[in-house]
């Protein structure tokens, strides 16, 4: 398992030079909420589909 610097060294090799902090930092951003997901799903976490279309379905008729 890489480290939190290995990770950020591996993201910033894959930006373009002229990339903003701010871009780096929605990046940064962007890979710790898709491993915070992969977690939860390695841990159960998550719902089916068919709760996920009952939500929606929820949502969509307001």
């Amino acid at each position: 398992m890489k480290t939190a610097k290995e990770e950020v060294r591996d993201l910033l090799e894959k930006l373009p030079d002229d990339a903003s902090l701010d871009d780096i930092q929605y990046h940064i951003y962007v890979c710790q909420k898709i491993q915070k997901g992969l977690d939860a799903a390695d841990r159960g976490e998550v719902i089916s589909q068919e709760e996920v279309e009952r939500r929606m379905a929820r949502w969509l008729e307001k």
